[in-house]
């Protein structure tokens, strides 16, 4: 199936891809972990994607999300994510050759969430490997760094 022509400019990011990253932030110890990403799509104006996280210690999951990435007619791009721990966020952004920055202009929390105030992501695809970077405003702190991983891409882009 064809990628719809709306969407086109971010095929790059199709497939799977895996690899390791590492996270900390002011209220939590440092971590390693593992992560697979999932962008695929269904011929529509949109990418589904999907992520997973894991320890790389003992295995145990980590974090997930999942949602959609839209590009605009004008060429802008709005990436709704849901997040399993009762955070949902929009992120509007640009696209500048193979790299994605985001940054949100709406975080929703559960009344159980842990408070998230804001998030930027930056996203760069250099052939079969990603690399991202997050930023975070959460539970009082103002924003900072709080993940970076490189993938490699495990799975085609079919």
């Amino acid at each position: 199936m064809d990628v719809h022509p709306q969407i086109q400019p971010l095929a790059f990011l199709l497939g799977t891809w895996r690899g390791e990253g590492q996270g900390r932030y002011p209220t939590i110890a440092d971590f390693a972990y593992g992560e697979e990403i999932a962008f695929a799509h269904v011929g529509k104006p949109f990418l589904a994607y999907t992520q997973r996280t894991w320890a790389l210690d003992d295995q145990r999951p980590l974090h997930a999300e999942t949602g959609y990435l839209r590009r605009t007619a004008e060429g802008a791009l709005e990436w709704l994510l849901a997040h399993p721990t009762g955070i949902a966020e929009v992120e509007l952004g640009s696209l500048d050759g193979a790299t994605l920055r985001l940054r949100s202009v709406g975080v929703l929390c559960t009344p159980t969430a842990k408070r998230v105030d804001e998030l930027t992501r930056e996203l760069t695809v250099d052939g079969d490997e990603l690399r991202y970077e997050l930023h975070m405003a959460a539970v009082g702190e103002p924003l900072t760094f709080h993940l970076s991983a490189t993938l490699r891409r495990v799975r085609d882009r079919g």
